[in-house]
């Protein structure tokens, strides 16, 4: 039998193999070119607008143009706030690829100091929008700019760009009205419109900067540039302008500011003089200040520890946050709420023996004047800020009529219409104390208020406002510091605005006008060596501001005080008496008794506002508050 022949190999089937695995190939192949184009008509087609619009943000940037900050004028047209072009360094972090290593090589290139490294680098990470460049430092020095441009190519996502500043020429003078720009922050940055502070690094901070900061800034513009894969702009393809902001024209009066401040001549107090018709804030002076310019650019460590430090307290605006007790300068306010309630009249008069008693109380209220006045009316009671009067007073008006009669003029509210930063201060009352100290009121406090002592505390520019309001025999113009923004005027009514004060007879506001009035040029008055050849009728009130209390029997000697301990010194005025133009309130700490040192300032104001062609002598003034030193002339 013969055996089967096998073969080792079999064409038919490996040629079945061959077809069925060539088929499945191409099946693949078909397959997976099919997916391909799929996909390529999907990007190319269906998605072609998306990858377009991704692919030309690759090719073109939008960046921000940011508007130029309007200028700060006074009343007369001196430039107050400008734009200086300065450079400055900025950083564009999505373009660094080693951001420490980068940022340790400016800090060696500038040679910033160690204290300043720390917030140079928070700076470089504030939280930005995409390739929008953060403000790293400002107003560069030429030879930081020579060390950058030698070293740019070590240097990616770091630019230099010329930027105009802010500048303030008088900034001492100005710092406490006008303010002051800086860099923005973070927190600012977060409340703030993205879009339209793109491409801005400063923001007002402080007075009349931050107030008005959406008039000055104005309205961001962008241009469309074309740029490579590196970043560098190639060609602009497009650009929206900027609105520049709004220039701002103040009430301020340059001149008299600078005399406000050169009558303080260095020493811790406040002058504000304000337009009674108008309302316009003439001169808010606060010394000592100091240089806003610092603050632009960002003040160093040492410099701003010491300013923190300062006793003198420069960083404090005492103008609109200081609080003082007001002393005898409410007087004609306490006399007007006399007549107001029925609790007197022109010419009741009471026998001042130099102290008022409470009824069934054997503490005795001293008056100023140790062995009393005699025999007073409202008018010499005003003259000579009587104390004995105004405690009986006050002790017959009770604090609630006190403080609802006050609160009229002002007192223990903000008063002004643009004031950045006014504080309220504090006009106290019966509830007040409750919610304060959870205790009764007692009749000794009230006979404190009506002194202008206790818990009573107003600032500088309350006291010419109320000043201005009783000069404009209660009529309420509300104080404001802007008189233009751009080519539109501020309204002299403006909202909010307190309603007027009436009285039932017209001629009590003459009456204690008359004692005013006395107080400068009656023989009595406490502040009569000012009225001497006075060129036009002024009404004034001096005041003493206690800083401690003394026991009943003890008596007041400053030459046996520290300076920082002795009495503050206050007077209030307004000119002219028929025609009032301006109404100025001074307050010098420590300076003693307000008739002497107060008074000489007040008149050196109204002087310059009155008298034209009379401008005060500095150095004349300073040598009556020389003769007045050491001298108590009461209150």
């Amino acid at each position: 039998m013969r055996r089967r022949r096998e073969t080792l190999k079999n064409p038919e089937q490996e040629l079945r193999v061959f077809r069925m695995r060539s088929l499945l190939a191409v099946l693949v192949v078909v397959c997976l070119t099919g997916l391909l184009g799929g996909r390529l008509f999907y990007l190319q087609v269906v998605q072609h607008e998306v990858y377009s619009t991704r692919s030309e943000k690759n090719r073109v940037r939008v960046e921000p143009l940011p508007p130029t900050r309007g200028l700060i004028y006074d009343r007369n047209g001196v430039l107050l706030a400008e734009n200086r072009p300065t450079y400055n360094l900025t950083l564009v972090r999505e373009r660094v690829e080693d951001l420490d290593a980068t940022l340790s090589l400016l800090v060696d290139l500038l040679e910033i100091p160690e204290e300043e490294v720390e917030a140079f680098r928070v700076r470089s990470r504030q939280r930005q929008r995409p390739f929008q460049p953060a403000l790293l430092m400002s107003d560069l020095e030429e030879e930081q700019i020579a060390r950058l441009a030698v070293n740019r190519h070590r240097l990616p996502g770091v630019e230099v760009q010329a930027q105009l500043l802010r500048y303030y020429p008088d900034a001492e003078t100005m710092v406490h009205a006008l303010g002051y720009v800086g860099r923005i922050n973070a927190e600012e940055l977060a409340g703030l419109d993205s879009g339209n502070y793109a491409g801005t690094h400063f923001i007002g901070k402080t007075g009349v900067e931050r107030f008005y900061e959406d008039e000055l800034h104005g309205q961001a513009g962008l241009r469309k540039v074309e740029t490579n894969a590196r970043g560098r702009v190639l060609r602009e393809l497009g650009h929206t302008d900027p609105v520049p902001g709004k220039d701002l024209t103040l009430t301020l009066d340059s001149e008299l500011q600078k005399l406000a401040v050169e009558l303080l001549d260095g020493r811790r107090g406040s002058i504000v003089a304000i337009a009674p018709p108008s309302g316009e804030i003439l001169a808010l002076a606060s010394v000592p200040g100091f240089d806003s310019n610092q603050f632009v650019t960002g003040i160093d460590v040492a410099s701003y520890r010491g300013l923190q430090e300062d006793l003198d307290l420069p960083l404090y605006n005492r103008a609109i946050r200081g609080h003082y007790p007001p002393g005898s300068t409410i007087k004609p306010f306490l006399a007007l709420a006399g007549l107001a309630e029925g609790k007197i009249t022109p010419d009741t008069t009471i026998r001042d023996p130099g102290y008022y008693q409470l009824p069934n109380d054997s503490r005795r209220y001293r008056n100023w004047l140790r062995w009393g006045h005699g025999r007073v009316d409202l008018e010499r009671a005003i003259a000579v800020s009587n104390n004995t009067y105004f405690y009986s007073l006050a002790h017959d008006l009770g604090i609630d009529h006190i403080h609802d009669n006050m609160s009229a003029f002002g007192f223990g509210q903000r008063v002004a219409h643009d004031v950045q930063g006014e504080s309220d201060a504090l006009m106290p009352s019966r509830d007040w104390k409750r919610g304060r100290f959870n205790q009764p009121w007692y009749p000794g406090e009230t006979l404190s208020v009506g002194i202008g002592q206790g818990y009573w505390q107003l600032t500088p520019l309350q006291l010419a406002t109320a000043t201005a309001v009783l000069a404009n025999r209660g009529q309420w113009v509300k104080p404001r510091l802007a008189q233009r923004v751009g080519d539109e005027e501020v309204p002299v009514e403006l909202p909010d605005t307190p309603p007027d004060i009436t009285l039932d007879n017209e001629g009590w506001w003459d009456r204690v006008f008359s004692g005013m009035e006395k107080v400068v040029s009656g023989h009595e008055g406490t502040a009569r060596r000012i009225g001497k050849d006075l060129e036009y009728r002024m009404a004034g009130k001096s005041g003493t501001a206690q800083v401690f209390s003394l026991g009943q029997d003890q008596k007041y000697n400053a030459d046996e005080l520290k300076e920082r301990l002795r009495d503050h010194a206050l007077f209030m005025a307004f000119a002219p008496v028929e025609d009032p133009q301006i109404a100025v309130a001074v307050i010098v700490e420590n300076a003693g008794g307000g008739s002497t040192h107060a008074a000489h300032l007040a008149k050196a104001m109204t002087d310059a506002w009155l008298l034209e062609d009379e401008a005060p002598d500095t150095e004349e003034v300073r040598e009556a508050l020389e003769r007045e030193d050491g001298r108590v002339a009461g209150n």
